[in-house]
């Protein structure tokens, strides 16, 4: 399943289920550009793996510009890269009625407009070489709901639908486009949501794992971030091939019901 001479792009690297997704696909011999807001977390994932940092902040509709002033000159006009991994992102947990509306809109742009403008700067290079792996690491709310999510589900849910277009569109240039769903994965972003879910429902947090959490899955226990990224790195190998346009649960049966 080698990666040898390939470049992948991870983003939000830094930490959780991103850093996992560089190390695995560092692994397979791929040379991984570490994507994140965090300089630090950027810089010590990239230097552990012999990858190439990049600071960026995807909230900023101007990204791509920032982006290409930390990479070496290249006559290319597009992004390099044979593999993307969308994976930045994070939660806020409200009813829609005080869900504040900066705040819905900053996750739009990070976890749907951020993506979309990250695969239209490199599928052009993709095409040329008649080769590219999209994999964008959605959720279970992508495929379900839950209540005080009101942004993340929606974009999780728009992600699915321009992960489709993709696929569509990239199948007749050797580009294959999918989603990978996890539940609750052990990382950051959901060591917060246990706090804002106790608060919000005024219940502990241990009471938020095992009543809120954990309630839907068959199998009572949180992903680790290795689990996900081995689908990423079968989806970008050999095996993975003939996938596409597909939407893969690492949930523990959620979706099942």
């Amino acid at each position: 399943m080698s990666l040898e001479g390939r470049t992948a792009i991870v983003t939000g690297a830094g930490s959780g289920i991103g850093r996992a997704c560089a190390r695995r696909l560092a692994a397979e011999g791929a040379h991984v550009v570490v994507a994140d807001i965090n300089a630090g977390a950027a810089g010590e994932v990239a230097d552990e793996i012999g990858g190439t940092p990049v600071v960026v902040d995807l909230s900023d509709p101007e990204f791509l510009v920032a982006w290409r002033g930390q990479l070496p000159p290249s006559p290319d006009t597009h992004l390099h890269a044979d593999i993307v991994v969308n994976n930045a992102g994070f939660q806020h947990v409200a009813p829609i009625e005080e869900f504040p509306p900066e705040v819905f809109s900053k996750i739009m742009r990070v976890m749907v407009e951020a993506p979309f403008l990250l695969v239209r700067a490199v599928l052009p290079g993709m095409y040329e070489r008649g080769w590219g792996r999209i994999v964008n690491i959605s959720s279970v709310h992508g495929l379900r709901a839950s209540p005080f999510k009101a942004a993340y589900v929606t974009a999780k849910h728009a992600l699915e639908g321009l992960s489709k277009v993709i696929a569509l569109e990239g199948a007749p240039h050797g580009v294959t486009s999918n989603c990978v769903n996890p539940a609750y994965v052990r990382t950051p972003l959901v060591e917060n949501q246990i706090a804002d879910q106790a608060r919000t429902h005024g219940i502990s947090e241990d009471q938020v794992v095992e009543q809120i959490m954990l309630a839907p899955a068959a199998i009572k226990r949180l992903i680790e971030p290795d689990e996900v990224a081995e689908m990423v790195a079968y989806l970008c190998g050999p095996q993975g091939s003939f996938i596409t346009g597909a939407s893969i649960p690492i949930d523990g049966g959620w979706s099942a019901h």
